[in-house]
């Protein structure tokens, strides 16, 4: 007879197994452009956040800019089809993203806007996210009319011109706006150096507790 002290440990033992395989540990991750829309003070008259117009994230969400108002966001103005010089930008926002502390990895977020929206759906962005590997959490990727386009790229400084191929001669040019939206940023150009960059984005990092 198996004594009972000896079943009572198998069957707590069964019972904590069981309960750890029922109950996996879930992590989940929130898009920025399902936050709430923040309206409790105005966004300044220097901030993109201010903006009334309306865009179209990879997830199928309509929002506003200010939508992602409370973290600093490193922007550049691309499209999902370009042979050359978008992959560049990515992944020079790649490597910012990997050279930031944990701090300023935890609070940033890059931004993706597409200059090509009749191509650059909702469901392209998401492919394109997907073949990049581009985080949920901290990456957005949006796709807006062409007009909302044309006025966003006027204030950050950008030029793009669509050629007879569907390709897009324009600016290379990425942007770090701060919480609030306000450009404090730029940098032009290809080159495989970031470290302005990811030290702009420290700047804006909340001090350590």
């Amino acid at each position: 007879m198996t004594p009972l002290p000896f079943l009572a440990l198998a069957w707590i033992t069964l019972l904590l197994v069981s309960g750890c395989r029922s109950k996996p540990e879930v992590v989940t991750e929130v898009a920025p452009c399902c936050r709430k829309l923040l309206t409790n003070t105005p966004a300044s008259d220097r901030s993109l956040f201010q903006l009334d117009s309306e865009w179209t994230s990879d997830l199928g969400k309509t929002i506003r800019l200010g939508t992602l108002r409370g973290h600093p966001q490193v922007v550049a103005l691309f499209f999902s089809h370009c042979e050359f010089a978008c992959p560049l930008l990515v992944a020079r926002m790649k490597a910012i993203e990997a050279a930031l502390p944990p701090s300023g990895r935890k609070d940033a977020e890059f931004l993706l806007i597409s200059i090509d929206p009749d191509r650059d759906t909702p469901a392209a962005l998401h492919a394109y996210r997907a073949r990049q590997g581009l985080s949920l959490r901290r990456w957005t990727l949006l796709t807006g009319g062409s007009g909302s386009v044309r006025e966003l790229a006027a204030l950050l400084g950008v030029q793009y011109q669509r050629d007879a191929r569907g390709q897009y001669a324009h600016s290379n040019l990425l942007t770090v706006l701060n919480a609030e939206g306000e450009v404090v940023h730029q940098s032009s150009g290809l080159r495989a150096e970031v470290d302005d960059l990811v030290a702009a984005v420290v700047r804006l990092s909340p001090p350590a507790h």
